[in-house]
């Protein structure tokens, strides 16, 4: 038995072969340069720039919000200031009209009909709010 030689004549079937298969050995590096190429260009996506520095202010304009309540009776409240049916639609055309509009906030009282809150909701969609929301009380 010796390393290294290969005898076609010798049929022993004892022979030992000390060399590498590098065929996987290969075929991994491969896989793996695949990958490198692929996950490379990913990971830097963007241009390098050298940006301008600049200071500036953050502007935190907060929109007020406007409360439109509906008591039992289906009395209309604006900002808990009592309305007359006939002013509703004139005072929400005027809070769409202002810049940033304010957020509608309706609170109905739940022994109100829906009528009236729907005919609220009516007229802020009409008079051009796009922000309304219902305010509602938490289940205890």
């Amino acid at each position: 038995m010796a390393f290294g030689n290969q005898d076609l004549s010798n049929d022993d079937g004892d022979d030992v072969m000390n060399e590498i298969n590098m065929t996987p050995m290969v075929d991994i590096m491969l896989v793996l340069l695949i990958i490198f190429i692929i996950t490379i260009p990913v990971m830097k996506h963007s241009v390098n720039l050298d940006l301008p520095r600049a200071t500036n202010e953050v502007q935190n304009i907060k929109p007020e919000t406007m409360r439109l309540s509906v008591d039992a009776q289906g009395t209309y409240f604006v900002n808990e200031a009592q309305i007359a049916d006939a002013d509703l639609a004139p005072q929400l055309k005027a809070a769409a009209a202002r810049n940033p509009q304010p957020e509608l906030h309706i609170r109905g009282d739940k022994a109100v009909r829906y009528e009236r809150v729907a005919q609220a909701m009516a007229a802020a969609q009409q008079a051009g709010l796009r922000k309304i929301g219902f305010i509602t009380e938490p289940k205890n």
